[in-house]
């Protein structure tokens, strides 16, 4: 059944170099080039290369959530074309026996608590809480709104190159920045980090995490288009909705081109996007009455990219022949899938996935 569904999508081969040769373990590190390419110039644009990060811890609070917790936080800064730039972290770190893991999210807003951050639960669950809000990093206006933040300070403008990085791009290079910061830390088991994100959010997570192989596990809840979904014959959004709302700037001006008859016809997919995390850990969650989304081309991306896995040694998704149901978590490879009840929304229920799927790994 899922073969055919799969069939179906005519997605672009993932295991294939562009000269036509088979892909092999050998030849991934090539092939992994290749794909990061192809988004680069079809959808997120060109990440300018890393710069050194200095951190100032500005404040620091040792007896958060019943003096379970150190709340501390940190301004990370650094160079750009043009002068330096800053932006805060808060981090929440457990008191325990050892380093915790890391769970870095990229944020809606600044405040905590927050709806999407429950995180007396995570640090109880023995992991450190990390965030940013990606308004900090570059503002979401939308229709070519560059008129700050890292957009500004790199010369970035509605006259760009068509493969200038968009708004993702920016986000995900902060939260890259934030993981240099972190790798810093001895009270931190940063080695283990997993960079999140829901929604807009979701689809940067991705994105950090298939640029920057420093991130132990991705993960992406209700992503969609752009995002974990397929790019191509799905029921969710498409790239003219992006062109109408405004939120065209999140990508690069090449995205644009593929509307209409174009909109199946992408030279890349999504797919390539969850592949270039293997043979690294990477979560997918889903809502199954989030249509924006398109749940079922979330799993079934989720699904075309476990050849990567596959091709370097160790499993991807595990699923039955069969369309999820919501309720099922698939989490026996390296590769999680859930599809929950209800609507777009970054739930406790997700959280507790993402940790249990962790948590196993951990121990194994």
């Amino acid at each position: 059944m899922l073969e055919s569904l799969l069939a179906s999508r005519a997605l672009p081969d993932i295991l294939k170099m562009d000269d036509g040769r088979e892909v092999t373990p050998a030849l991934w590190p090539e092939r992994r080039r290749e794909l990061l390419r192809k988004l680069e110039t079809y959808s997120y644009g060109i990440t300018p290369p890393a710069a050194k990060v200095t951190a100032e811890i500005v404040s620091e609070d040792p007896h958060a959530y019943a003096w379970k917790v150190m709340q501390r936080r940190v301004n990370l800064t650094f160079d750009t074309p043009g002068g330096p730039f800053t932006f805060p972290l808060i981090v929440f770190i457990p008191y325990t026996q050892t380093p915790p893991p890391v769970l870095l999210q990229i944020a809606f807003r600044r405040e905590i608590p927050d709806r999407y951050a429950p995180v007396e639960e995570i640090t109880d669950r023995g992991y450190a809480y990390v965030q940013f809000c990606y308004q900090d990093v570059v503002n979401d206006r939308l229709f070519g709104d560059f008129s700050d933040g890292l957009a500004l300070k790199y010369g970035t403008d509605c006259a760009r190159k068509p493969d200038a990085w968009g708004k993702i791009g920016m986000w995900a290079y902060a939260a890259s920045r934030a993981l240099d910061y972190l790798l810093t830390c001895p009270e931190l088991d940063a080695k283990h980090t997993a960079v999140l994100g829901h929604s807009r959010l979701g689809k940067t997570a991705l994105w950090a995490g298939a640029q920057d192989e420093r991130f132990w596990c991705t993960v992406s809840n209700c992503s969609g288009y752009g995002g974990a979904a397929t790019s191509k014959h799905g029921e969710g959004e498409r790239v003219v909705d992006f062109l109408r709302a405004g939120s065209w700037d999140w990508y690069c001006e090449n995205f644009k081109a593929y509307t209409g008859s174009l909109e199946d016809e992408k030279p890349y997919d999504q797919s390539w996007l969850l592949a270039l995390v293997a043979p690294r850990l990477l979560c997918v969650g889903s809502a199954v009455m989030d249509r924006g989304a398109d749940p079922t081309s979330e799993f079934l991306t989720t699904l075309a990219a476990s050849g990567a896995w596959e091709l370097l040694g160790v499993p991807g998704l595990v699923t039955p022949d069969r369309l999820p149901v919501p309720g099922d978590t698939l989490d026996e490879g390296r590769v999680h899938y859930h599809l929950r009840p209800h609507h777009h929304f970054f739930s406790r229920e997700d959280w507790g996935y993402y940790m249990t799927f962790l948590d196993s790994k951990l121990r194994s």
